[in-house]
């Protein structure tokens, strides 16, 4: 658990920066279109569903990539 902790906690290279922001622009797109006030198609809705979850795991799993790991 403490490993877990410390890796959050240090530096994340570039590129996994982007991918978190990424990840966090298609989680907040999709809670926009979920909560939308009209009555959207269920496909678009299961999009939006699919989106959230894979923008959520794609800040969670490049949140966790570290710049240098010492072992």
């Amino acid at each position: 658990m403490n490993n877990i902790i410390n890796r959050v906690q240090n530096t994340t290279p570039k590129f996994f920066q982007i991918v978190r922001n990424i990840g966090l622009v298609l989680a907040a797109v999709s809670a926009a279109v979920l909560a939308a006030p009209v009555a959207l198609p269920a496909i678009i809705t299961n999009i939006a569903g699919y989106l959230a979850v894979a923008g959520s795991v794609m800040g969670a799993v490049s949140q966790t990539a570290v710049l240098n790991e010492e072992e």
